[in-house]
């Protein structure tokens, strides 16, 4: 059976979209930027899941990231569903972070993602089936969060520009866009948002959505 594979699987959305797979009985890849991350998230889908493979990769290290995607796909086969969670989440007003600050966040928040679909999107749109989904935020850009806003901006350029290029070769491209905290027994309760993930993934294609908000 085709399965999944989660980047930024740590506590909160990415556990629980990990979670929400295996239960469906999808294998799944877990990766994280720590060994600790990685193995408590395997842990956890274990829990509820037929199989899971964990690996350790830092989503800003191209080489590092598509060797774990590698590494995943020759354990449990060419993914049908990967989900992009990665992001670097901190507030910063206009002007108070450095330039390499701010670079460093886009290229969590928006190259890793960018990275993993040039990985993963030719192999789907060859097979004719897949889908690739990234997790939004910000649906206001806000001023006390500045590398975020511009980020998650980013992001809904990105899942656009991608819908484009491989849409009509069958890969469904989408976002996910949270628009608050997320914290466990609160309106943006990661099992949740998780939903919305399995929903896009098994959307029939003339019914495809490119982004869903969950406003709480």
């Amino acid at each position: 059976m085709p399965g999944a594979v989660v980047i930024g699987a740590g506590p909160g959305i990415g556990q629980a979209v990990a979670r929400r797979f295996a239960r469906a009985g999808l294998p799944v890849g877990v990766i994280a930027r720590t060994r600790a991350t990685a193995q408590a998230a395997a842990e956890a889908v274990a829990q509820v899941g037929p199989r899971v493979v964990a690996r350790a990769a830092d989503s800003t290290d191209e080489t590092a990231l598509r060797a774990a995607l590698d590494a995943i796909a020759e354990e449990l086969g060419p993914p049908d569903v990967v989900v992009y969670n990665a992001a670097l989440i901190r507030p910063d007003a206009p002007g108070e972070l450095s330039a390499q600050a701010q670079l460093d966040a886009w290229a969590v928040n928006v190259v890793g993602a960018l990275t993993a679909a040039a990985h993963v999107a030719p192999a789907m749109a060859s097979r004719g089936r897949g889908t690739f989904l990234i997790t939004g935020g910000m649906p206001e850009p806000e001023r006390e969060y500045v590398s975020l806003s511009l980020g998650k901006a980013g992001v809904r350029t990105l899942v656009a520009l991608l819908d484009q290029q491989y849409g009509p070769l069958g890969v469904h491209v989408a976002t996910v866009t949270v628009a608050g905290p997320v914290a466990p027994g609160t309106a943006f309760d990661p099992q949740d948002i998780a939903e919305h993930y399995w929903r896009l993934h098994t959307q029939p294609r003339h019914d495809w959505e490119r982004e869903i908000v969950h406003g709480g």
